[in-house]
């Protein structure tokens, strides 16, 4: 199983502020939907009730959490740790990891891929940030670059890494 983390990432390292995207880029969205799309997503509890309208369809949605019930129901499963939701991934070829940054920092050591949307500004009021990367630990596999438009507001970046084989 291939462990993938996907994120939008500010210049200061930015995620998120007030447990919501720092951005509207309906691009990102777009490579979300088709990168994830058949495929399982793990996420923090946070993440998950980030969402709009509850789990995302046409994926195995798994929220970790200690305060919501474990339970496994038509819609998301529940786990209590990191490992034990990637127990419930054992036949999957790739896993998305959503976040938030809790869970990106639990999962970046187990990452193969990166696959980063690097937002080409500065947000001051941000509140969550991803983790430091190691990028001696990483190698760059694709880069597109695009200029901000009537629909994306900033200038971005869709970039996959992969981890350095020892």
């Amino acid at each position: 199983m291939k462990i993938s983390l996907i994120v939008a990432i500010a210049e200061n390292n930015a995620i998120g502020k007030n447990n919501a995207l720092l951005c509207h880029l309906p691009a990102d969205m777009k490579m979300f939907r088709e990168l994830t799309t058949g495929h399982t997503v793990i996420m923090g509890r946070k993440t998950f009730e980030s969402l709009p309208n509850g789990s995302l369809p046409n994926r195995k949605n798994i929220v970790i959490s200690n305060t919501m019930p474990v339970e496994n129901n038509n819609n998301f499963i529940v786990c209590s740790s990191f490992e034990k939701a990637l127990e419930h991934c054992q036949n999957e070829d790739e896993v998305f990891i959503i976040g938030g940054a809790q869970i990106y920092a639990k999962a970046l050591d187990n990452a193969d891929c990166l696959y980063i949307t690097w937002i080409k500004r500065y947000f001051e009021d941000a509140d969550t940030f991803f983790p430091a990367i190691n990028f001696d630990q990483w190698k760059e596999v694709s880069r597109k670059e695009f200029t901000a438009d009537l629909k994306n507001i900033y200038d971005y970046s869709f970039v996959k890494y992969c981890k350095n084989k020892k």
